[in-house]
């Protein structure tokens, strides 16, 4: 059961680095459906990367208080509802606003999962 929970972190992981390739290879057809520069997709990137080092720095309390399983649910959902938000957002300000919550979520994840796996197996 361990090594079947360990795979499943691994896997989220990997899940967690793929918006940020997705989304290079995307921005060449978002910016011209948008009409804006090239170097805008640079913003998108720079706030999913605030909101990432923001939930890292508070998900400390937020996972001693509601625990590892459902602050990685709710990251979990706050990411997926971003990335889907991604696929329909109007205008580069909508895609910004989601990039917060990609960010917030994806942060939180991350550190529920690295904590979880720092107390519950060891290094060797």
């Amino acid at each position: 059961m361990a090594t079947a929970l360990l795979i499943i972190i691994y896997i989220a992981f990997i899940g967690l680095g793929i918006p940020d390739s997705l989304f290079g290879t995307a921005w060449p057809a978002i910016y011209s459906e948008f009409e804006l520069p090239i170097s805008f997709g640079s913003f998108v990137t720079i706030i999913v990367s605030c909101g990432t080092v923001l939930s890292s720095v508070i998900s400390s309390k937020i996972i001693s208080r509601l625990g590892t399983n459902k602050v990685s649910a709710y990251s979990t959902l706050l990411t997926a509802l971003a990335l889907l938000g991604f696929s329909f957002a109007p205008n580069l300000w909508v895609m910004c606003f989601l990039a917060i919550i990609l960010g917030i979520g994806a942060g939180a994840i991350d550190v529920a999962l690295n904590n979880y796996v720092a107390l519950h197996y060891s290094a060797t």
